[in-house]
């Protein structure tokens, strides 16, 4: 079963926290959540499972920021959530996705239990220019059947920022940091984005 949204409403506080909280944003069996306004990008040739890749952090100016195809972004939900006894579900709004940008949270599915705020997978079919704050994705919570274990998890829980994928941490617990080689940018086209906003900047 599928909280409606005044369900939602009367459930927070309870088992629901949405921090902050716009009534203007609870839809009819959900909630939007919006965008922050950084961004994540991996600098490696090769992404390895076993190590911690490398970041390099992209502010989203409040003019907005152009999101370049082939190329993995991640961000963050302005809001943090915490739910208890429901599965939160997040999805990507139907209007994000109809201008082919494409958003994903941990394959969609929250865990009972989990407190912090969503690291949001997003990759551009073409060029798209994003902004800092839009409602971005949906929240939604499913009713939990049986007995509940809460998640517990030390690799995402209670996060106060985008966090890279740290499947590492299952994989090589012995923590191998070995180096990679750094991302040539200026072949996707990252780097002549950020040039573009800094030749902006300047002309200001």
């Amino acid at each position: 079963m599928i909280l409606s949204g005044h369900e939602i409403r009367r459930q927070l506080g309870r088992n629901i926290v949405i921090d902050p909280f716009d009534d203007g944003r609870l839809n009819p069996n959900s909630y939007n959540l919006s965008l922050h306004d950084e961004l994540l990008v991996y600098e490696e040739v090769v992404l390895d499972m076993r190590k911690s890749n490398r970041v390099e952090r992209i502010t989203i100016p409040p003019d907005g920021l152009v999101l370049t195809p082939n190329q993995l972004y991640l961000g963050r939900t302005v809001e943090r959530t915490e739910t208890h006894n429901l599965v939160p579900m997040i999805e990507g709004r139907s209007s994000i996705g109809r201008l082919g940008l494409f958003v994903h949270v941990t394959a969609g599915f929250g865990d009972v239990g989990f407190s912090g705020y969503w690291t949001l997978e997003m990759f551009a079919v073409q060029p798209v220019k994003i902004y800092p704050g839009v409602p971005i994705c949906q929240i939604f919570f499913h009713e939990v059947i049986g007995e509940i274990t809460e998640y517990t998890s030390t690799k995402y829980q209670h996060n106060h920022d985008i966090q890279p994928s740290m499947l590492f941490r299952e994989l090589c617990p012995e923590g191998d940091a070995a180096q990679q080689l750094e991302l040539a940018f200026e072949a996707d086209g990252v780097a002549r984005q950020r040039q573009l906003l800094a030749g902006k900047q300047a002309v200001r």
